[in-house]
């Protein structure tokens, strides 16, 4: 196999995985620092020793790439193959099947690990006709969220990105907080240029429940909305600790998204698992449409997407309501 190939297969199980950061930006640097060379060029660079010393390029990164020019599996990836490389979970398989795209994404725009490109390249490796760039709005600074202007700039970069494709899209879009009143953090012209829009309460997740109700509702009547994120707000294993779910009438905020219009997100983070099961039932009996989104904030948890799936065929929910099962042209005619 060719050492790109084999370096990137490595950080989307380590990624899909839920690893560290740091262990899987070594293998994403390594892609970047070979990326311009030819298969010839790899090789002549290992026989003569001086890849071992390029920047970007460690001493288990050089093993990899040594062991496929030598027309080898690396033995790194071959143990990740056998530990972690099978499916995300064994049911769902049917519904994945169906699933065309992923409505929430982030990037390095915002607290991605990867740019907008090597997103792209994995969506489309994983059969995806779309994907949506959807990093997070000002407010959320510690996550660098977008400025307009950065924002702007963004649209800039997925126009370049998608005049190079042919079956795939990259669509624009904003994670936006929904803030205390109910709001939505950014402009309605902006969030009106946008394919689709998610909006999540990411602050004072602890708030009453009328008052959290009434906020959740104020964000999903405002006309951009699309998209109602994670909803609960809660963390039930991981690395960032546990996270009780916000408290909100299900009924009354799942009745106004079925009446809006508005998608409730299945988030696929094996971290959130949100909404969890009766809330999930509760929408379903209210006729909400739902996204199956993988919350990816590096290429491989794009794979995250399996999980999802596995739960809304838990349910019962028909494909024909998860709006990530439509083709682009109708996504985009409902998003609109």
């Amino acid at each position: 196999m060719r050492p790109t190939e084999a370096l990137d297969e490595i950080a989307f199980l380590l990624e899909r995985d839920l690893a560290s950061p740091f262990k899987t930006k070594a293998f994403r640097s390594a892609i970047v620092a070979i990326a311009p060379l030819t298969d010839d060029d790899i090789a002549a660079r290992v026989a003569d020793g001086s890849l071992k010393r390029a920047k970007g390029i460690g001493s288990t990164t050089y093993a990899v790439i040594e062991q496929a020019v030598a027309g080898g599996v690396p033995e790194y990836l071959a143990d990740l193959r056998k530990r972690i490389g099978g499916p995300v979970t064994d049911t769902g398989h049917e519904l994945r099947a169906k699933l065309k795209g992923d409505l929430h994404s982030h990037s390095t725009w915002s607290d991605g690990t990867t740019d907008l490109a090597s997103m792209a390249r994995t969506a489309q490796r994983l059969g995806h006709d779309y994907l949506v760039a959807s990093d997070h709005s000002p407010s959320l600074r510690v996550a660098n969220g977008l400025s307009t202007e950065r924002l702007e700039q963004q649209l800039l970069e997925l126009d370049e990105l998608n005049a190079s494709f042919d079956d795939f899209r990259m669509l624009s879009g904003i994670e936006v907080d929904i803030l205390l009143d109910g709001e939505l953090d950014q402009t309605d012209e902006v969030l009106g240029r946008l394919d689709l829009v998610v909006a999540s309460v990411h602050s004072k997740l602890r708030m009453e429940s009328r008052e959290m109700t009434e906020r959740m509702l104020a964000a999903i009547r405002h006309p951009q909305s699309n998209v109602l994120g994670h909803c609960t707000g809660r963390m039930v294993q991981g690395s960032r600790g546990t996270r009780p779910q916000s408290a909100f009438d299900a009924a009354t905020v799942f009745a106004a998204c079925a009446e809006n219009d508005v998608a409730v997100e299945i988030n696929s983070r094996p971290e959130r698992q949100d909404p969890p099961d009766d809330l999930l039932q509760i929408a379903f009996d209210a006729g909400c449409l739902f996204s199956i989104d993988s919350d990816a904030h590096a290429p491989g948890q794009l794979g995250l997407l399996d999980l999802g799936a596995a739960r809304a065929e838990a349910i019962g929910i028909p494909a024909e309501r998860i709006v990530t099962t439509w083709p682009l042209d109708r996504l985009l005619e409902w998003s609109a």
